[in-house]
């Protein structure tokens, strides 16, 4: 496969990518409008989103072997398909309950979409031009967080909530299309059976965990009941990784976990760093508008900087990493990283706005960085036959960091002002927030100087 063709995939996948992450995002500042729509209220309709998360979690692990079993392209095109029928289900649904299981469907469409989407592109790419082909992919997954609530306010603002998933309609169309088009068919390449009691311990894991955090991330009182989910979620995944190491043909396959440098990014400094960038932007939004006293527009404003610094640092990603090698730019970008979080955390109302959006541009720019190189770092040492397993793996570990740094943001922010003894946020208990999501994001700077020198030298061509 020549290098157009290649990139041609790349951008089909990220292209889906984006589909998918925007829908995730988008529909947070929608809450009010569909509560109301349907005689309910917002933490009611909240259930739209929970639904759709714990579905992703629960079926992610199914992928991997879904996608070797019936092929890729097949899996690929038939899981866009089902998300846009779901798209068009949302958008049409009749009531709350419907709207619910629509989400779920959407859902499970999504588990399929990321590690089959990610996997075709390593399959096809060659080795030279993965950090390029990685860093496409990741795009979607820094801008349309970003760019989802402020999206969604204006088309609530200007039409109905209903558009949010109609959107989605021709996109998939067009998405499924381009994949039969530019994705060439591959056989199957296993007839492993399923591995049933490994999905379902996985699942349960998965499910407990991702619903156990969203709940000790609210904001409405202490309840035992997340950290019983939390526990049921830990004790099972537990379970999970026994069963995996004593089966023959596991669900969850961990052979890749024994390579230095996806054990690192994605399992240890890795990890940590992703819950301190996913709770970014949960917390500008709210800063902004409950600290600040600025007015939604005002505050989608401000985002979109933060935004543009993650595009700008795009197209110095992979010339860094070529250049300097992986060990050196994780772990000076991860310091700057940590100093920008830290830097949101002094922000205040009267500072001059270039100050604000010179913080805000080198934070998005830190995030960028950080993001792309953790991701391809984790599929630099891998060889051709554990990638189904890697990708599948870090796939799953990547929405369970997403949750948690949601719900590492809320409960922040719920124990500063818990301490304070206050009745509403303020922009007080922000500050701590930021601070120690720059904490965390400086230990695992401190964690990347354990990679090796020669870590990620097959594809970027030169050490550090």
């Amino acid at each position: 496969m020549n290098e157009r063709d290649s990139r041609t995939i790349a951008l089909t996948v990220a292209a889906a990518f984006f589909m998918e992450t925007l829908d995730a995002s988008i529909i947070t500042v929608a809450l009010p409008s569909i509560g109301a729509g349907f005689g309910s209220t917002a933490l009611g309709a909240s259930a739209s989103v929970t639904s759709y998360l714990v579905a992703l979690a629960v079926f992610v692990p199914a992928a991997g072997w879904c996608g070797e079993r019936f092929g890729a392209r097949r899996v690929f095109a038939s899981a866009i398909g089902m998300f846009t029928l779901a798209s068009l289900l949302c958008g049409l649904a009749p009531s709350l309950g419907l709207l619910i299981a629509a989400r779920i469907l959407q859902g499970t469409a999504a588990a399929f979409m990321s590690p089959v989407g990610r996997f075709v592109v390593l399959r096809e790419t060659p080795r030279g031009r993965i950090i390029e082909a990685i860093s496409t992919i990741t795009w979607p997954g820094l801008i349309a967080p970003v760019m989802g609530p402020a999206l969604g306010g204006l088309i609530v603002s200007h039409a109905s909530w209903r558009w949010i998933f109609l959107l989605n309609v021709p996109l998939g169309l067009a998405g499924v299309w381009l994949v039969l088009r530019h994705i060439p068919h591959r056989a199957p390449t296993t007839r492993t059976r399923f591995d049933t009691i490994g999905f379902l311990l996985t699942a349960l894991a998965l499910a407990a965990l991702v619903e156990g955090l969203a709940r000790l991330g609210g904001l409405d009182g202490w309840s035992p009941w997340p950290l019983a989910l939390v526990g049921i979620g830990l004790l099972a995944a537990v379970g999970s990784v026994r069963h995996a190491r004593r089966s023959a043909a596991p669900m969850l396959d961990l052979r890749a976990v024994a390579v230095p440098s996806f054990a690192l990014a994605v399992v240890s400094f890795g990890f940590a760093s992703r819950v301190a960038i996913n709770a970014s932007p949960v917390l500008l939004p709210l800063m902004f508008q409950l600290g600040f006293g600025y007015s939604p527009e005002h505050a989608g404003v401000m985002v979109l900087v933060y935004m543009a610094g993650n595009l700008l640092m795009k197209s110095v990603t992979t010339p860094a990493l070529r250049r300097f090698g992986f060990r050196r730019v994780l772990t000076t970008n991860g310091v700057l990283c940590a100093a920008s979080l830290l830097g949101c955390g002094l922000l205040a109302p009267g500072n001059p706005a270039p100050l604000i959006y010179a913080v805000l541009l080198i934070a998005g720019m830190t995030r960028s960085m950080n993001f792309t190189g953790i991701t391809t770092l984790a599929f630099a040492d891998i060889g051709a036959e554990q990638r189904s397993g890697a990708n599948a793996l870090a796939t799953m570990l990547q929405q369970v960091a997403m949750s948690m740094g949601v719900a590492f943001a809320a409960f922040s922010l719920s124990v500063s002002q818990t301490l304070r003894g206050a009745s509403a946020l303020q922009l007080a208990d922000f500050r701590y927030a930021w601070f120690a999501l720059g904490a965390l994001m400086a230990l695992a700077a401190a964690g990347s100087l354990k990679l090796d020198r020669n870590a990620g030298l097959a594809i970027s061509g030169r050490g550090p």
